[in-house]
């Protein structure tokens, strides 16, 4: 299935960014590669079978806003391990969730909020059983 969103991967692991355009996704994506993760895909992301790769057309390809379209070394396919849906900022300890067409873990972010791309690394973290959480979201 393709899907409007972002990828990023760590360790070869992928987390989705989601939501509608202008909700932030390519923003959070170039912060994550900031941090060390890899691209998978911007904009456009394949899904079968938890992996997920970039629309072929787009392979490499990242809008930066205010900079344009850039072209960049690229991963993939990445199996996914967690799904960031974008969005107001979440409550504080939010119950689990799971994306419904994927059943990966799913966690809202505000892409702007303070540490968003730390939130995401943490997270993933989470996801993967690398760091224990007491309540909230992966409790």
């Amino acid at each position: 299935m393709q899907m409007h969103a972002s990828c990023a991967a760590r360790d070869g692991a992928g987390v989705l960014l989601l939501g509608p355009p202008g909700a932030g996704k390519s923003d959070l994506l170039l912060q994550l590669l900031d941090h060390g993760l890899s691209l998978v895909a911007d904009d456009r992301v394949e899904v079968e079978d938890g992996l997920a790769r970039p629309a072929a057309s787009l392979a490499g390809l990242m809008e930066v806003r205010g900079l344009g379209i850039v072209r960049l070394p690229y991963v993939a396919p990445v199996r996914l391990a967690l799904a960031i849906a974008l969005g107001p900022a979440p409550e504080r300890m939010p119950q689990p969730a799971r994306h419904p067409a994927l059943d990966l873990p799913l966690l809202t972010l505000d892409p702007a909020g303070p540490a968003a791309a730390a939130r995401v690394l943490l997270a993933l973290d989470c996801a993967r059983g690398r760091v224990p959480v007491l309540a909230g979201a992966f409790a």
